[in-house]
């Protein structure tokens, strides 16, 4: 049995168990209840925020070209990391510029947060290629795929023999862009969601102004926010088990495993989230 419900993970594509759909439904309303019975409807809206903030990390994970250590060689297409490392590293980009523009309002912060997550990825692949074409000479090919289906260039005269492909295909550097945006606008969801519920329960727990309270609101929200994003984050490179090229990849299709456990797991540790001002 693998940790996210259903047979062990295969090559192939896995889906969701009824029994493990079922069980993280009952988990999440369990969840919802707890935390409307906590804050009433803005621990209940924050909780919703949070899950669907979950939800958007785990499935932008998959599109992030990961290719591990054989990358680092040239013998795999993708960025020379782990997946939660790279989408950590998108996230925490986002995360922070979405914190940066809190005070602007909802959107202009879950704007901030997706183009931030976007860009740090946008600079990571291109930097990623300059390295593997005149660092290395190695030209960009897939092993999944014989033509991109953006540009429709042509790998197999490319590809050496022996290899998964190697470099950054665009289709890669796209998939790669499109998972930060999603995994730094998740991130700042959480975050957003975390820091209001603090700042309107904290002044009533603690006697005391939104000002006062403000660094203690500002300092949770993002030390939980941080830690549901590695979570997510993990979940779905567990889910991936190994390396995976981006949407292209067949691998892309194992998401929906991913999302259900994203939500079941930030519904978990939203509430704990919610519930330590809640209770105080």
């Amino acid at each position: 049995m693998s940790a996210l419900g259903g047979p062990a993970q295969t090559g192939g594509v896995q889906q969701p168990t009824a029994i493990g759909i079922v069980g993280g439904l009952v988990l999440i309303i369990i969840a919802l209840a707890i935390a409307f019975f906590v804050v009433q409807m803005a621990g209940l809206i924050a909780l919703i925020g949070i899950i669907i903030g979950g939800v958007l990390v785990a499935f932008g994970v998959h599109f992030v070209p990961v290719g591990g250590a054989p990358a680092a060689m040239g013998q795999a297409p993708g960025i020379a990391t782990g997946v939660a490392m790279l989408a950590a590293g998108a996230g925490l980009a986002g995360l922070f510029g979405g914190a940066w523009a809190a005070e602007f309002g909802l959107a202009v912060a879950l704007a901030g947060g997706a183009v931030g997550g976007g860009l740090m990825m946008a600079i990571t692949c291109l930097m990623v290629n300059v390295t593997y074409i005149f660092g290395m000479g190695i030209p960009a090919a897939s092993g999944k795929v014989d033509k991109d289906p953006i540009t429709g260039d042509t790998f197999p005269a490319y590809k050496s023999q022996g290899t998964e492909g190697h470099g950054l295909p665009f289709i890669s550097y796209v998939g790669g862009v499109i998972g930060g945006t999603l995994g730094g606008l998740g991130g700042t969801l959480i975050y957003l969601m975390l820091l209001g519920v603090y700042e309107e329960v904290l002044p009533v727990t603690l006697n005391a102004s939104v000002e006062e309270i403000a660094p203690v609101a500002v300092s949770l929200a993002g030390i939980f926010a941080v830690g549901m994003f590695l979570v997510n984050a993990v979940l779905a490179a567990y889910n991936i088990t190994g390396t995976i090229e981006g949407p292209h990849d067949p691998k892309f299709k194992r998401f929906p495993r991913a999302v259900i456990a994203a939500a079941v797991a930030s519904a978990v540790t939203g509430i704990v989230a919610i519930m330590l001002v809640g209770v105080l």
